[in-house]
């Protein structure tokens, strides 16, 4: 509409223009920092800690299912595919109760089709105890050999002493301790203080959460399992270092800038790794579901499945701790400086006269659009501000009917 001819009114904006809204995938890939991650922490600090304390429960109350390399003892297998069907749990059981008069400490199926296995697990058993267990097995379910014809080579056992047991044990936790070591040796070098405490707490959450699902889930804890978990997390290290190389580089200088606090520009370098941490993340997922097929459904390989789910439990928990646990907890940390809370004030304190001009603006326009409407052209415009010290003077921009008039005053006075 414009100005009014008649009574030279103008025409007050509107002031519920809807701001245009991005869609999820477009703020997901363009990393804007429309995500609040950090403004969030407390939420993410319950979650992380609830999940913490469920796991850590399930280890001191439940423990771990150790596989017979840790703890010693006896395993025999023989194909599943038998001329009479495939055997059974039950079966398998219930002939190993009957031959040696006690149970089995586990028995479970491997594979499927053709190469699906039955694997016995149980105490140690002396070479008699073995011989009449195999003896029994095959005479029950004439396992195929492979020429195709029933065989008693078909069926394989191993035992390991508890000795043996004791020293993996001993050596799985060594290389635990060597990798954890060297990890933080060289986030100390890598990073400043408070960088390298949140990345260190990081890898201590990623170990009790993959540690507690384990525990919570019953998954059997085998020497791949703990090989496993020295690769995923060395991948939660990597992540980890990804989003903190972003925050280093969104914070450089922050303390000579006010445009935005430490904790902003933190959930900037967050948002903006977004894309990076799903995409490695998910790249990272597909070989292992990969193997998680191969080793069920087609090999039968028990080895190759505790690689995989371990692998699997570490990638998600891995990804989540980078995102919502490390970078929250290192602005918590850095808040706690002098540095960053007088930044922060700094801040805080030039938006609040923004922040006021805008609600100054907004209530008074109404007021001067409803003056020029009853006026005209006489209506009031508010007095200028005066200008700060040592300032060049501006320009007139409006003559006396309160238009633009171009011109210079050249009357002396």
């Amino acid at each position: 509409m414009g100005q009014s001819p008649e009574s030279g009114a103008v025409e007050a904006p509107s002031l519920d223009t809807a701001v245009p809204r991005h869609g999820f995938f477009v703020r997901l890939y363009t990393g804007t920092g429309a995500f609040e991650v950090i403004g969030r922490r407390k939420l993410w600090y319950s979650i992380s800690g609830l999940i913490i304390a469920i796991c850590v429960a399930s280890i001191l109350l439940r423990g771990f299912t150790f596989g017979i390399d840790f703890e010693g003892g006896t395993k025999v297998s023989l194909p599943a595919s038998t001329p009479t069907g495939t055997v059974s749990v039950e079966q398998v059981e219930a002939v190993f109760s009957e031959t040696l008069g006690k149970n089995a400490e586990s028995v479970v199926l491997v594979g499927s089709g053709d190469s699906a296995t039955a694997q016995i697990r149980s105490e140690t058993l002396t070479n008699d105890e073995t011989e009449k267990l195999r003896t029994a097995l095959f005479e029950k379910f004439q396992p195929k050999g492979a020429n195709g014809q029933p065989s008693r080579q078909a069926i394989s056992d191993s035992a390991v002493s508890e000795t043996w047991g004791g020293q993996i044990t001993d050596k799985a936790l060594i290389a635990l301790v060597v990798f954890l070591v060297l990890a933080a040796i060289y986030i100390t070098v890598r990073y400043e203080r408070y960088m390298a405490i949140a990345a260190l707490a990081t890898l201590g959450f990623d170990l009790i959460v993959t540690a507690g699902v384990y525990s919570l889930v019953g998954f059997e804890v085998t020497p791949a399992t703990v090989i496993g978990l020295l690769t995923i997390l060395g991948f939660s290290l990597y992540d980890t270092v990804i989003v903190f190389d972003k925050v280093e580089e969104n914070t450089d200088g922050f303390e000579h800038t006010t445009r935005r606090t430490f904790a902003e520009q933190a959930n900037l370098a967050v948002n903006q790794t977004f894309m990076r941490s799903i995409n490695t993340s998910l790249i990272s997922v597909l070989p292992i579901l990969a193997l998680m097929v191969i080793a069920v459904w087609l090999l039968g390989v028990g080895t190759l499945m505790d690689l995989a789910l371990v692998q699997l439990v570490g990638v998600i928990v891995g990804t989540y701790s980078s995102i919502f646990f490390a970078t929250p907890l290192l602005v918590s940390l850095r808040e706690r400086t002098e540095k960053v809370r007088t930044h922060t004030r700094r801040v805080l304190n030039r938006r609040k006269p923004a922040a006021a001009k805008a609600v100054e603006g907004t209530d008074a326009e109404p007021e001067t659009v409803a003056a020029g409407s009853v006026s005209g052209s006489a209506a009031t415009t508010p007095p200028p501000e005066k200008p700060a010290p040592g300032a060049r003077p501006t320009r007139p921009t409006a003559g006396r009917t309160g238009r633009p008039s171009g011109k210079r005053n050249t009357r002396r006075r």
